[in-house]
């Protein structure tokens, strides 16, 4: 019996076969590729909408005043004692500052809403620097002092939307009684006019539509909230037939009310707030918001509309004519938002700041850095180097790697239960805080140790001992140096993981509203604090909008700092690194 002879695949196979493999090759490479496009571009859009969300908050608007600090009101005893300099009226000073830059605002209500140009924590801050100079008393002083929060975003374009209309004709005034009627020589207020008539006749659509809805949920409701329904169905029905009759003009006059885009008219520093459009587009209605009221055949004039609803927003139109005018004259200056570094949290947006929250974090990882990396170090140096090889050791290594995936949140409950509620240490510190993170980074410094430990070849060792070192010898002067870089790569990579830790933290209480920085002694590590992670937790929780700015703020920052720790890490393991 002879054997087949052996077939060859003829060349042909072979590039087949080739070519087969080099399409997979490429797109096994072509869908590595595509992923980490898909995973970069994620990444970009993450930081970029947090980005364009928190630049902001990084520049404040400034309202700056010249204050008169008179004696018998910042030293009502007249001793410039320390005492007396506290009881006095700072926010009276600031007031009739405000006053003097509109001296035609007398009423009670306008007086009351210019006031809220700013917040009356300022006066506080005035305070604080009378007192840092008493040699201020008596005389003038330009304080400086953020604007109100809505008012800031309404300048960085946050808050409204609104335009600027160009004009082409000579506008007269006239004046009757606290009516002010406004015409121009062409038909600038045509477009407006049809606008304003476009959208009452939206706005009624609407409600009719609801009217609509509600009608046919009546067959689908319990009889007991009938009535309700019945009742908003015809207040929106009555609603729709009103704006449809404002909507024709029956006297020509189309009513500009606060469901309706507000139209202002700006001229020579003075402005009027319409009030009524006239159908022929050449005329308008008003009243005297800013100046003397008075307009004789003004060339240079524009209107100004915000197309969002006075009734829908928080900000009214005299306030934005105030905070406009204030622009015009310079008594509104923009710069770096210093507040947001120097204070520490605040109920007012524009006076909350990082301070104490930064503060906390300092001594909370100043805790977690000396308990976690010491004991993390030295445990995992015996279990590499000393521990028998037995099940009592393998049952803590299989522990120790289960500790490093329980989430941080039970660790947070060991803390509540142990160092809280058993011994009693004191809520929402930094030192229960640092004892919490260190318990949730040893698993981590314990594993990046062993494995640095590993690396080493046992040749250092052997040699060590060969020349007569002692175990010790060997471990500490010989293989814990060389494995240091990879210790300190795992240790900072750790402690920025507790950096970013909020819901164990919660657990603990540092979740409390702090307004004032712990001190950065040892004192400090027993204060109540917050941390940065939980600091933006609470902002994000803020009525307010301009703390949603603060929030992405707060984020780039801490995204900074964890950016920076693995940049140390990762400096260290190159600059110190060794290849076997």
């Amino acid at each position: 019996m002879t054997d087949s002879p052996r077939t060859f695949p003829v060349r042909e196979d072979v590039e087949r076969r080739l070519a087969k493999r080099y399409r997979a090759e490429l797109r096994f490479r072509t869908a590595g590729l595509t992923a980490i496009g898909i995973a970069v571009a994620i990444l970009c859009i993450l930081i970029g909408s947090i980005a364009s969300e928190g630049v902001p908050a990084f520049t404040a608007k400034e309202l700056v005043l010249r204050v008169e600090l008179d004696a018998d009101r910042v030293d009502p005893e007249g001793d410039g004692s320390v005492a007396s300099l506290r009881r006095g009226s700072y926010n009276r000073v600031l007031q009739d500052a405000l006053r003097e830059a509109f001296p035609g605002v007398t009423a009670r209500n306008d007086l009351r809403t210019l006031f809220g140009l700013y917040t009356p924590l300022n006066a506080t801050r005035l305070m604080d620097a009378v007192l840092d100079d008493p040699a201020l008393v008596g005389n003038s002083y330009v304080f400086t002092m953020p604007l109100a929060d809505d008012l800031d975003l309404y300048l960085k374009g946050r808050l409204v939307e609104d335009r600027t209309l160009p004009t082409a004709g000579r506008l007269t005034a006239s004046t009757d009684g606290d009516i002010v009627s406004l015409r121009s020589t062409t038909a600038d207020f045509t477009a407006l006019a049809r606008e304003i008539e476009q959208s009452m006749a939206a706005e009624a659509r609407t409600l009719e539509l609801r009217v609509e809805q509600v009608r046919l949920a009546l067959d689908q409701v319990p009889a007991a909230d009938a009535p309700r329904l019945q009742a908003e169905a015809d207040r929106h029905a009555a609603a729709a037939v009103n704006l449809r009759q404002l909507a024709r003009a029956p006297d020509g006059f189309l009513p500009l009310t606060g469901d309706v885009p507000s139209v202002i008219v700006e001229s020579g520093g003075q402005a009027f707030r319409l009030t009524q459009l006239a159908v022929d587009g050449k005329s308008a209605r008003g009243e005297v918001v800013l100046g003397s009221g008075l307009v004789e055949n003004a060339d240079d004039w524009t209107l100004y509309v915000v197309d969002t609803p006075e009734s829908r927003r928080r900000v009214s139109d005299q306030l934005i004519i105030w905070t406009r005018s204030l622009v015009e004259r310079e008594m509104i200056q923009t710069g770096f938002n210093t507040y947001l570094f120097a204070n520490a949290d605040s109920r007012e947006p524009e006076l909350a700041g990082i301070k104490g929250a930064l503060y906390g974090s300092i001594l909370t990882m100043i805790i977690t850095m000396f308990l976690s990396v010491p004991i993390g170090v030295f445990t995992a140096v015996y279990l590499e180097e000393y521990a028998p090889k037995n099940r009592v050791t393998d049952f803590i290594e299989v522990n120790i790697n289960n500790l490093a995936a329980v989430p941080s949140i039970v660790f947070g409950l060991l803390g509540l239960a142990v160092f809280i509620n058993f011994f009693g240490l004191p809520r929402s510190a930094p030192l229960v805080g640092g004892l919490v993170l260190s318990l949730m980074t040893l698993p981590t410094v314990i594993i990046a140790t062993r494995a640095a430990l590993k690396a080493v070849p046992p040749s250092i060792r052997q040699a060590a001992l060969g020349v007569g070192a002692s175990k010790t010898q060997a471990v500490f002067h010989h293989v814990l140096p060389l494995a240091a870089p990879g210790i300190l790569t795992g240790s900072i990579i750790g402690l920025a993981q507790a950096l970013g830790e909020t819901a164990p933290l919660l657990m603990i209480g540092m979740v409390a509203f702090i307004a004032d920085a712990p001190s950065l002694g040892l004192a400090g590590f027993t204060e109540p604090a917050t941390v940065m992670p939980v600091q933006i937790f609470l902002w994000s929780d803020g009525a307010e909008r301009a703390f949603e700015a603060r929030t992405a703020a707060a984020i780039l920052i801490l995204l900074a700092l964890m950016i920076g720790f693995n940049a140390v890490a990762i400096y260290l393991r190159r600059r110190f690194e060794r290849r076997w």
